[in-house]
Order: C-alpha cells, then structure tokens, then sequence
C-alpha cells in the first residue's frame, strides 16, 4: 500500500511539474519582448556582409547573422529604391503605390511645386529656429508596425525615432511617436526635433547637445586597421571617388576639423563613420533618457545609420572609404547590443536589421572593366523633349517636371491647347525609347490598365501612386546612372539596388537562414505577428514565419 502510494504520489508530481513545465513555456511562448529595435542602415547592399564578413568582428554583424536569422535573398519589390520609400516600406510593410511616399522628394502636381517627404509647412522646429526641423510624417499616407504597437497598447508602449537624416527618423517612427530626433550639422551640430511630436527638447537631449560630443569628432578619419590589408576594396587613390573640399586627393587620411570649414562645418561628420560613433550615442542617450524596455509594455527604438549612405554617394560602393566604414559600423552594433544586453536584458529585445536601399557601382569603374554602363543627362533630355512636343503639338510647357524618372505634364496647359492626353503618352513614350540609355517606358494609362506581377514591370506598378505619380515613367539600362562620374547612387530596380539584408535577432526569433526570396515589406508584418498586433494598415507583406519561434 505505502509502494502505490508513493507512485500515485511521484506521478502527481510528475504531472505537476509537466504542467507547470508546459505553462511556462506557453507564457514564454505567448510573451512579448520589451523593446523592438529597428536598425535601418542606409545604401546597405547585401554583398557587404558576405565582402567583408573575415574581416569583421564575433560581436556585431556576425552576431546577429549567426544567432539570429538570415534572409540571404530579400529584395525590395518596387521602384524607386530610395531613402525615403525605402524607410517608409520597410516600417509600414507596404510600397509606395499604398503609402504615397514615391522619392524623397516629388513634384506635387495639385500644388505645382516640388515637395519634400517629410517635410512640414504647418509644424514648428524645436531645438533649433532652422527650417531643418519643420518636418513629420504626414505625407506618408499608412500606419507604421510602431503605430499599431502604440495603439494596441493604448499608447502606452514608448516609440523614439533616431537618425541624422530627418527623413531616416521621421518615417520610420510614424505618426504616433513620443518623438523622432536627427542631426542638424549646420546649428552647432545639435540634435533637434519638431512640434509635430513635442514643444521641447526634454532635457536628456539637451544635456546631450550641451556635452559637445559632436564636436569631439572633429578628428583625423584613418583606417581602423592597416589600409593595405583592405584587400577587399578597390584602390585608394582613383578617379571614380568624389572626396572633400579642401583636399587635393580622394584618399586617407582626412583631417576633419580642418576639412570641416569648406565643408559644412558639422556637416561633415555625416560623411565619415564617425557619423554612425555619434548616432550609436545618442541612440544610447535615449534609451536612458526615454526608459525603454523597462517594463512589460512593448516599446519602440527606430535606428537609422545615416552615414554609410553619405559615404557610398561621395565614395562608391568599392572604395577603402566605404569598407573603413562598415568594419566600424560592426563594431558599434557590436556596442549597441551589449548595451541592449546591459539595459533591457539578453532575451528580452527583438532586432532587426535591413536597408533601404542598397547602390550601384560607380559607371565610370564599370566602363574600364568593360561592362555595360553609362550616364543619362535629365537636363539634355527635357530640352530635347520639349523640343519634340512643341514641333509634334504645336505647344510650349507641355511638361511640368521630370522628377525620379517620370515625367509629369501640365494639365491645365493640355486643357487650354485642347491636347489629347493619351495621344501625348503615346507620342512621348516613343520619342524616349529613341534614346540609347533608355530601356523601357511606361504610360498612366498602361500602370492604370493593367496589373503586373513579374519582373520590371511589377516592380514600377508597386510603386506608382496614381495621385502622386508621373504620367510617363522611364526605366535605364543597368548601370546606367543621372549622377555624377564620382560616388555610387540607387533608385533603380537593378539587383545592386533591391538586394538588401534581412536579419532578425534575439526574443521569438529562431537561429537559422534562408535562401527563399523574400521581401523588404514582410518586416513589419513579421513583427506584428510576433506582437501580436495588428498589421499597419496598408501593409501587403507577410509574416516570414520560419523566422519566429512556434
């Protein structure tokens, strides 16, 4: 009797401890993390962590790679691939034919004038009396993953924004945000605000402007490590990198502070990677100061680097400049996750890190390698075009702008000559195919008419907003840039410009990769879903499930 006993009594406990077992891996299952951050790095093509992956460190990229997820082959999945759309798709998980931000800027055809993506006429900056703060999110027409967070907690999960590009802070933290903060070089290189989000600086910012770190950047930009063992980029000293004013040679070392008189004074931090040092900083400074991930209610960190697009556009994509800035990027994301790691506890952050665009590389290199690539020159091609309308139409002024390759005509002059809009299309479509840089062309009324779903093509109908968008949209031939000789730029659907990371770490992400395509506008429903929130209301991505824990 006291034998069964005792076995009734081990099962019970059994059973128990099983039960008590399973409810804590149910909780766990079913828990949040305490803060979400979103690393956003600009002009990040994929390569840059296969390219450089020996040379960097165990605690940054490769973290995140290794114990983290890697989606090997993710794309953007529209065009123009630029830092505004980009921001906006990769938090909204949508496309610019949904949430209406087509370019960095646009020519706005209601109010015929080109307007700025996240620039405001109606707010107030703070922190400075420039017009550099008078910007917010109201152009972009979409939730963003941090709006639906803060209304799903009642507001109560905390959503911060920082970038040095306004654009790169503003979009990504949404429109519900406690606050969004960037970099304005030109006022004594403060960071500053508008009153879209406060009437204020609080006063950790203000403490971090008054601490003068900007200024302790003013320094020599050397390689971090030997130059000549920079085996994975080009030459130093070549004709395709632009370089600063005030320097005879596109080449290390740079003298900043002196540099920095004929350059824009703090501005030219920007342009180094001491840029993305002083952005780690302050994304430091507001984790203290705003508190997040200090308690149970999901908050939000938007982290944008800035810099490496400012260094690819000056330098291109194959210089020493660009891998000296990635190989100290790594190490401040080596910083920030220990951090992380410190403030809000291993397992208890989620992370992800994309681009919003990635870069071609420079034509001008291309050509001595002999492949095919070029430049097109926007303001050759208007002239001649109104040349052709007015000979074709008997008509001046039939267009407006051309604007991140569309071309937008003016109505009200079509109305007052009494000119066929759809004949105009046709006729302007075909004087463009004429032109040798000029690969396809496509009209209003064909995006309107039709729904691609392959290729280039469905790449411009995801982002073309009809009340935005041009009313004839050219498509270059690969490697074919509007840009100067020196320095990389994007805005293409060409591979080199689609093809970023997607890589998410830490609490409900499994270890693992993936070659499946993928893309960029399934982030933020992946994170919804691990949330358990809401998608963003204009979203048409998925949740990338083999990424979460079940």
């Amino acid at each position: 009797m006291k034998q069964l006993l005792l076995i009734i009594f081990g099962l019970f406990i059994t059973g128990n401890i099983s039960a008590q077992e399973q409810k804590i891996s149910s909780d766990a299952l079913h828990s949040t993390p305490k803060l979400v951050v979103g690393v956003v790095v600009d002009q990040m093509r994929y390569d840059y962590i296969t390219r450089f992956w020996n040379r960097f460190g165990d605690g940054g990229f490769k973290r995140i790679a290794g114990d983290g997820f890697n989606f090997k082959n993710a794309h953007f999945n529209y065009i123009p691939t630029y830092t505004g759309p980009g921001h906006a798709s990769v938090w909204t998980g949508a496309t610019p034919e949904s949430h209406g931000i087509i370019g960095n800027n646009w020519y706005d055809k209601f109010a015929g004038e080109s307007v700025y993506c996240a620039g405001d006429p109606e707010v107030n900056p703070v922190g400075t009396s420039s017009s550099a703060g008078k910007m917010s999110p109201h152009r972009m027409l979409t939730t963003s993953v941090a709006d639906e967070n803060r209304l799903h907690t009642q507001m109560r999960g905390k959503t911060i924004g920082v970038a040095l590009k306004d654009r790169g802070s503003v979009l990504p933290a949404g429109h519900t945000a406690n606050a969004a903060y960037w970099f304005h070089g030109e006022d004594e290189g403060k960071w500053i605000t508008s009153s879209f989000y406060r009437e204020d600086l609080p006063q950790w910012v203000m403490d971090f402007n008054a601490s003068k770190k900007a200024a302790s950047y003013f320094k020599e930009w050397n390689t971090l490590y030997d130059i000549e063992t920079y085996a994975e980029s080009g030459l130093d000293v070549n004709n395709f990198e632009g370089g600063f004013k005030g320097q005879n040679s596109a080449s290390f070392p740079y003298d900043l502070k002196k540099l920095s008189k004929q350059n824009g004074g703090f501005d030219i931090i920007k342009s180094t990677p001491f840029g993305n040092n002083l952005t780690t900083d302050f994304a430091i400074a507001a984790l203290d100061g705003e508190e997040l991930g200090q308690d149970d209610i999901t908050d939000f960190l938007t982290l944008s680097y800035s810099s490496t697009d400012y260094v690819g556009h000056n330098f291109g994509v194959n210089s020493k400049e660009i891998q000296d800035t990635y190989l100290r990027l790594d190490k401040d994301l080596e910083r920030m996750l220990n951090v992380l790691d410190e403030k809000v506890g291993k397992g208890n952050y989620t992370l992800f890190l994309t681009a919003d665009h990635g870069g071609v590389h420079v034509p001008a290199y291309l050509e001595t390698v002999k492949i095919p690539s070029g430049y097109f020159n926007y303001g050759e091609f208007k002239s001649s075009l109104n040349e052709f309308i007015a000979s074709t139409f008997e008509m001046e002024d039939a267009v407006s702008n051309i604007s991140n390759n569309q071309i937008f005509f003016n109505y009200e002059k079509l109305l007052e000559e009494e000119i066929d809009v759809q004949q105009l299309e046709k006729a302007v479509a075909l004087f463009s195919l004429q032109y040798d840089a000029v690969n396809k062309v496509y009209t209003r009324r064909q995006l309107e008419a039709t729904n691609y779903t392959r290729g280039m093509d469905a790449l411009i109908d995801m982002g073309y907003h009809q009340k935005r968008s041009g009313d004839v949209v050219l498509v270059l031939e690969p490697s074919v840039i509007s840009y100067s000789r020196t320095g990389s730029t994007h805005g293409s659907g060409q591979n080199y410009d689609t093809h970023a990371p997607i890589l998410f770490y830490g609490h409900g992400i499994k270890q693992g990769s993936s070659m499946e395509r993928v893309e960029i506008s399934d982030i933020a429903p992946t994170i919804s879903a691990l949330l358990g929130i809401t998608y963003p209301n204009g979203s048409t991505g998925r949740p990338l499930e083999v990424a979460l824990e079940k």
